[in-house]
């Protein structure tokens, strides 16, 4: 009788184990070094595929890598393809490489790449294959909304704080410069912003040393300091609350991080993906190429119904939102460009330049 009993206890650990190795999710996301809550990229991809799978009946599920780095994430890519994946969802740019060799290794896999281009580790060559869909997003138009809602709103002492100098942040810095004076313009107001308040802190993690560098900034008379920063920003954050300051968040609504952050820069992660999944799903998928999300397409905001204006009005955001939509305002992408959009528009100003964006 024990024999038995035995069995059938061990018959039914077998069928168990099975039954849980045959549930397969057809969509799973590989975080970065972040998680699934890290008020970031990571946060806002995954809300995104929750929403679209949850909607569409579709199994999901997040993989988290041992460590941060492209052989960790490769091993996340191949327990997510061996749990059924079908479309693989990558949040930034720490995923470029690994993607780049996952696309080649899993070819029936489709992988949806956030905020990166693949390539081979040492950047000799970038290539999209055909089971990829890179999304890009105009950072700097929605860095250009946060610079001209913040002096549409009264504040005339800005700063901004980059975690380094890559492409996408440089593009928020500069989008900022050009919506802050183009407002200015506008209002006919001076407004301060140079050199001395801008700067990379030279990686994306919190400290004490970025705290007291935007605390200095704070004392010495800034008003809002936009930090593109990734997890730096909290220490922005920290350096407001203790000394008056306010802050522009990034990439996602940053409201409840804190009181002093009066809006947010957005990427809409959340929107971006969900499109990417609706054309999987629909047999649509528009593989090999990198699509850039802006104003056009509903690809960055500001998250007015949680953003803190003092005057600064929805009809005023809709009127500069339209302006950028139809081409009215251009917004520069780089330094150079910089300078031909001050000369167009006419505008005299000490401002940051070029030398700013070395690493």
């Amino acid at each position: 009788m024990k024999k038995l009993l035995s069995l059938l206890i061990a018959m039914a650990v077998v069928f168990t184990l099975a039954a849980c190795g045959a549930e397969e999710y057809k969509i799973a996301m590989i975080t970065d070094s972040g998680t699934i809550d890290d008020e970031s990229f990571n946060q806002g991809t995954w809300e995104g595929i929750v929403e679209y799978a949850t909607e569409n009946d579709i199994t999901h599920k997040y993989y988290k890598p041992l460590e941060v780095s492209d052989d960790a994430y490769l091993e996340a890519i191949g327990l997510a393809v061996e749990g059924g994946a079908e479309v693989v969802v990558t949040p930034g740019f720490l995923f470029e490489s690994a993607i780049y060799a996952a696309q080649f290794e899993y070819p029936e896999v489709k992988f949806i790449l956030i905020d990166g281009v693949p390539h081979t580790p040492d950047y000799a060559t970038f290539e999209t294959a055909e089971n990829t869909l890179a999304i890009l997003f105009n950072e700097h138009e929605s860095g250009f909304l946060a610079g001209y809602a913040a002096v549409q709103d009264g504040y005339t002492k800005l700063g901004f704080t980059g975690g380094m100098a890559v492409p996408a942040v440089v593009k928020f810095g500069v989008g900022y410069i050009a919506g802050a004076y183009y407002a200015a313009e506008e209002m006919n107001v001076d407004i301060d912003f140079s050199n001395d308040t801008y700067y990379y802190f030279g990686d994306f993690g919190p400290n004490d040393t970025h705290k007291n560098l935007a605390a200095s900034w704070y004392v010495s008379g800034t008003e809002v300091i936009f930090s593109a920063a990734g997890g730096a920003g909290s220490s922005v954050m920290s350096a407001a609350e203790e000394n008056d300051g306010f802050v522009i968040g990034v990439d996602i609504d940053q409201a409840k991080q804190s009181e002093t952050v009066i809006t947010s820069a957005l990427k809409q992660l959340g929107n971006a993906v969900m499109q990417g999944l609706a054309d999987w799903e629909a047999g649509n998928f528009e593989g090999g190429q990198a699509i850039f999300k802006g104003v056009s397409n509903d690809g960055v905001a500001l998250p007015l119904d949680t953003s803190n204006f003092n005057t600064f009005s929805s009809a005023d955001y809709d009127a500069i939102y339209a302006k950028l939509a139809n081409g009215t305002v251009v917004v520069p992408a780089s330094h150079e460009e910089l300078v031909n959009f001050f000369a167009a528009e006419g505008i005299i100003a000490d401002y940051p330049t070029a030398d700013v964006v070395q690493p």
